[in-house]
C-alpha cells in the first residue's frame, strides 16, 4: 500500500496503530495545488486571450449591428407610418382631385364647343355673303345678256319696218325709245 499513500491519508489508517491523518496537508500537497492553481490561471489568460476574447469580440460585435438594425428598422417603421399617413390623405383627397379634373375638363369642354360653333357661325355667314355675291353677279350678267337681247330683237325689228329710210343716228334713237317704253323692270326680274 505503498503507492497508495494520499489515499491512506484521507481515509483513517486501521493499520493498528493509531490515528493517522485524515487529511495531510503537507509540503507535496500545496506545491501541487499552488502548481494546478497556477496552471489554470495560465490556462484561464491563454485561452482567455485566444477564445473569450474574440469570442466577446464577435458578441459585441454581433450585439451592436444588432442593436443598429433595431434602430434602421424603427427608423423605417416611423417612414412607413408617415407615408401610410400621407396616402392616406391622398386617397382621401382622391375623390376631390377626380372631381376638380373633370369640372376642368367640362369647363374646357364647354369652351372649345363654343369655339367650334362660332367658327361653324362665321363659315355659314362667309358662305351666305359669297352666295349672295355670286348671285349679284349672276344677276348683273343675265340683265347685261337680256339687254343684249333686246337690244338685237328690236333692230331687227326696227330693221325689218324701216329698212331703207332710217340711217344709224335714227336707228339708236329707236332702240333708246324702245328700251325707254319697255323699262327697266320689266328685264330685271
Amino acid at each position: 500500500m505503498k503507492g497508495l499513500g494520499w489515499i491512506s491519508t484521507v481515509f483513517l489508517a486501521t493499520d493498528g496503530d493509531s490515528y493517522s491523518r485524515l487529511f495531510g496537508l503537507d509540503t507535496q500537497l500545496i506545491a501541487d495545488a499552488c502548481i494546478t492553481a497556477l496552471a489554470v490561471f495560465v490556462l484561464f489568460v491563454f485561452l482567455s486571450k485566444l477564445l473569450f476574447n474574440p469570442v466577446r469580440e464577435f458578441l459585441e460585435k454581433r450585439q451592436a449591428k444588432i442593436t443598429e438594425e433595431l434602430e434602421t428598422a424603427e427608423q423605417a417603421k416611423k417612414e412607413s407610418l408617415q407615408m401610410r399617413e400621407t396616402y392616406e390623405d391622398k386617397l382621401k383627397n382622391v375623390g376631390k382631385e377626380a372631381e376638380s379634373i373633370l369640372s376642368d375638363t367640362r369647363k374646357k369642354a364647354l369652351l372649345q364647343e363654343r369655339e367650334i360653333v362660332e367658327e361653324a357661325k362665321e363659315e355659314a355667314h362667309r358662305i351666305r355673303v359669297r352666295a349672295e355675291k355670286d348671285i349679284a353677279l349672276e344677276k348683273n350678267k343675265v340683265k347685261d345678256e337680256v339687254k343684249q337681247e333686246m337690244i338685237t330683237i328690236a333692230s331687227a325689228m326696227a330693221g325689218k319696218i324701216v329698212k331703207t329710210s332710217i340711217d344709224a343716228q335714227q336707228q339708236d334713237a329707236l332702240i333708246d325709245e324702245t328700251l325707254k317704253e319697255i323699262g327697266d323692270s320689266t328685264w330685271q326680274s
